[in-house]
């Protein structure tokens, strides 16, 4: 049975979009933001520097957006253009505008010659795949009213090419099913977004009424660090597929949304990037409340030096954001002020993690060792390979001096395509680690403990940390006494 024309129309048109999945930095360390075009370019509108726009106006940037009979856009363009037009137009707006100009087209085709009429099918199957692209990339773009019916609208004029057998229609609604289901997924993932742990706050009077044999603590669930280290990174990927690349936008398009404000202020809140955030800092508190709430130096000892062994094996891994948790944790200053407990450790390897971790110089040190972690997993023929988990939070900032430091236009009014390019390289980057399937096997155990178990508050930690070891100085004595105090005033 021959395949339908327009199935055959746009797996050909996938097979001959150009492929450019890794993307080139196209700003360099001396960029400055402003685009600097020849002096023959200063008209044109888009400017192209080395093959890419660098520069132009929305209205250009939306017309190469938009497929012609004898054009595809290059999906390294299609992504970045979606992921940064939200800082210029609500994305309702802009289908708007793609439906318009795919309209002209189409109407263009239906009153050309015979030749030019039996090119709509190719034609419907090129604006399908955009479409598709965009749903399937960005569903979070439509999930107002608004944004449905322009999508509808489209699809409507589409299938008219292909009335006669329903084909376009067919693909057009399983489309729609899935994007549907997208944004089931992730209306589903907000009602039921993650419960913050409240940390406790009377832990120091537990310790002195709980024997120690009597607590669980994480050695008790698990005491081999690399199992540990695998199951966090279990919980980092399953936190990390929650992220989508809008979200990430979030940290330029609400700070300075379209020309004062109007795009964004319809659009639900999502709660991802705060949800992954505070796993972060609840694993370096439980990190923290492991190590001080242990009464016997030996075990205290013992306890520190197992995290340093996880650590080590969350970089082995590439893991960087859990070992950063784990090195803050320890670095926090009831941790880090129980001189007794450090003397017995074995400080060596913990030193090497921190050298990975040092911030001097931008965190070169980190930059260097993510950056091997980048290239094995390219080159990875196992998901082993090829887990890379950034420290997020630097990650974050990454994005926010991006934007901070080159402007949005420059000042001829153009948009200055080339950050974005540079946001949607480094967004592509942390979405392809972020699909990466783990290859451990799930402990639900261990698992249930580093998600449920108690965590203390910056108090109760100084509290269990000042009953390990006594206070030193007076500050620390004045720290104490105040403590005491409120705990007794409390009770």
């Amino acid at each position: 049975m021959a395949e339908p024309l327009c199935n055959a129309a746009v797996k050909k048109c996938k097979e001959t979009m150009p492929q450019t999945p890794i993307f080139s930095s196209m700003l360099g360390s001396s960029c400055s933001g402003q685009v600097q075009p020849d002096m023959g370019e200063r008209c044109v509108d888009p400017v192209y520097q080395d093959g890419n726009i660098v520069s132009g106006s929305l209205e250009a940037l939306i017309e190469r957006l938009v497929p012609t009979m004898d054009y595809y856009p290059d999906r390294t363009y299609i992504f970045t253009f979606l992921l940064s037009s939200r800082v210029f137009i609500h994305p309702h707006e802009l289908l708007a505008k793609v439906g318009q100009m795919c309209i002209k087209q189409k109407q263009q085709l239906e009153a050309g010659t015979e030749a030019e009429k039996a090119k709509l099918k190719s034609f419907a199957a090129k604006i399908i795949q955009l479409l598709k692209e965009w749903t399937e990339t960005f569903p979070y773009d439509f999930q107002d009213e608004k944004s449905m019916k322009e999508l509808k609208e489209i699809a409507h004029r589409i299938t008219q090419c292909d009335e006669e057998n329903g084909t376009v229609k067919k693909i057009i609604s399983q489309m729609t099913q899935n994007l549907l289901m997208a944004l089931s997924a992730r209306s589903q993932y907000q009602e039921i977004k993650e419960k913050f742990r409240q940390p406790a706050t009377d832990k120091g009077t537990i310790l002195k009424t709980k024997p120690q044999s009597t607590q669980k603590d994480i050695l008790s669930v698990c005491c081999d660090p690399l199992i540990l280290a695998q199951q966090l990174t279990h919980i980092e990927l399953e936190r990390v597929s929650n992220i989508y690349p809008e979200d990430l936008m979030q940290i330029v398009s609400h700070m300075d949304s379209l020309d004062n404000h109007k795009c964004r202020g319809d659009v639900t809140k999502t709660y991802n990037l705060e949800a992954y955030d505070n796993w972060f800092n609840c694993l370096s508190m439980l990190v923290a409340t492991e190590i001080c709430r242990v009464v016997k130096k030996k075990q205290r000892t013992r306890m520190v030096e197992f995290f340093i062994d996880v650590a080590r094996e969350c970089f082995n891994i590439g893991n960087f954001n859990s070992m950063m948790a784990i090195i803050s944790g320890m670095n926090l200053s009831p941790v880090a002020r129980l001189k007794k407990t450090w003397s017995k450790v074995k400080t060596a390897k913990f030193d090497v993690l921190e050298h990975h971790m040092d911030p001097s110089s931008n965190f070169c040190n980190y930059r260097t060792a993510l950056q091997g972690a980048a290239q094995r997993s390219q080159t990875a023929n196992s998901n082993r390979e090829k887990i890379v988990i950034p420290v997020f939070n630097l990650f974050i900032k990454d994005i926010y001096f991006l934007h901070k430091i080159h402007t949005n236009r420059l000042p001829n009014g153009q948009i200055n395509f080339k950050k974005f390019w540079e946001i949607s390289r480094q967004i592509h980057d942390f979405l392809t680690w972020k699909q990466v399937e783990c290859p451990f096997e799930k402990d639900k155990k261990i698992q249930s403990y580093l998600l449920t178990a108690p965590i203390y508050s910056e108090e109760a930690l100084f509290i269990a940390s000042f009953e390990s070891e006594g206070p030193e100085n007076h500050m620390e004595k004045d720290s104490w006494k105040t403590l005491r105090t409120t705990l007794l005033n409390r009770a």
